[in-house]
């Protein structure tokens, strides 16, 4: 076996049990999008697939109580790991890197103006600040530690706004998925049929929403900012 072949493995019953496959076929026959046979570069199960050591037919029965390969091979990839090629994680690395700018410039704000800052000066202060995301953390568990960095070089407040949302009876429709779509905090009718929604949004993306409230509702919707 390669040294450079692409693995699924799956730990149980203190066992690793692998298998050989194509990375983005894998992710895609989980996802539903490719079979299970494009998926496999090879339908034995391993101990060991880089020593070429497969799992003897009373390992298999014992751990997933069948000897079935297929039906192994896919449990394997539904509820085991899919490792990454090189490029794949460098595009994982590249997309997780612009989804942590757009965290910032969504979240945080100057707060000498109240305004988000442009995206181009947060990925200056991030390359300023030395700043590399983990890849065994999710954003959102290095966020704090991301922002305390960034304060030295940019003021930045992380902020949120509450807003209450009155719109015309005509309008709820067309609203109703896209206000229910953020964090929703309450709502009430009023007597003439309106609704009065009250959401809580990122500053950075207060402008945004109250671009897409007038464009839904062709400017008649009020928003109101509540303390």
């Amino acid at each position: 076996m390669s040294d450079s072949m692409i693995l699924a493995r799956i730990k149980r019953s203190g066992k690793t049990f692998e298998l050989s496959i194509d990375p983005n076929k894998a992710v895609e026959f989980v996802e539903g999008n490719a079979s299970l046979a494009e998926a496999l570069h090879s339908d034995e199960i391993f101990i060991d697939a880089k020593r070429g050591q497969l799992a003897s037919t009373a390992e298999l029965e014992e751990v997933f109580k069948t000897t079935n390969k297929s039906q192994i091979a896919e449990i394997i990839l539904r509820h085991g790991e899919i490792q990454s090629t090189s490029n794949q994680r460098a595009s994982e690395r590249e997309q997780k890197h612009k989804q942590l700018i757009y965290k910032i410039h969504s979240l945080a704000v100057d707060p000498k103006t109240s305004l988000p800052h442009p995206t181009t000066r947060i990925e200056a202060a991030l390359q300023e600040a030395k700043i590399h995301l983990k890849d065994n953390q999710s954003i959102d568990d290095q966020f704090d530690e991301i922002i305390s960095k960034l304060r030295p070089i940019i003021p930045i407040k992380i902020e949120v706004k509450i807003l209450q949302i009155l719109v015309q009876g005509q309008y709820v429709g067309a609203l109703n998925n896209y206000l229910r779509s953020q964090k929703f905090i309450k709502e009430e009718w009023t007597n003439d049929g309106s609704w009065k929604v009250t959401i809580e949004v990122p500053a950075g993306l207060v402008p945004g929403t109250i671009d897409t409230l007038n464009s839904k509702t062709r400017g008649s919707c009020q928003v109101t900012f509540k303390e």
